[in-house]
């Protein structure tokens, strides 16, 4: 069996039963999952200073719902992190689901809206 020139199977130039190279046993799971976590711990803090704005800025009806809609959306993001973490922990990981991918940009879009609307 022939590796491409890039180098993505084993160093002895096989492979596995299936043709696929085999997958590098290195730390990039671990980086990627802390770097899940990372991205979760500011959607936290986000959602927490939103919340904080709202109460603290005088409580008006924009400003807590804006709250509770960043609230809403920290969930579905820690949903979406928690998930490719967990998938993060088989021996082979697929990429990640274009759907999850989707939703982790749309909520940190929606976060980033729903702050400047608490601020408004």
């Amino acid at each position: 069996m022939t590796t491409p020139a890039g180098g993505g199977g084993r160093r002895d130039g096989g492979g596995a039963a299936d043709g696929a190279p085999v997958r590098d046993p290195g730390l990039q799971p671990e980086r990627t999952r802390l770097a899940w976590r990372r991205t979760t711990l500011s959607c936290t803090v986000v959602a927490v200073l939103a919340a904080r704005q709202a109460i603290h800025g005088g409580a008006t009806a924009a400003g807590l719902a804006g709250a509770a809609l960043s609230a809403l959306v920290w969930l579905a993001f820690l949903v979406v992190a928690h998930r490719r973490t967990l998938a993060l922990d088989t021996a082979a990981p697929g990429p990640l689901p274009s759907r999850a991918a989707i939703a982790a940009a749309g909520c940190t879009v929606l976060l980033a809206l729903f702050a400047v609307g608490v601020l408004a």
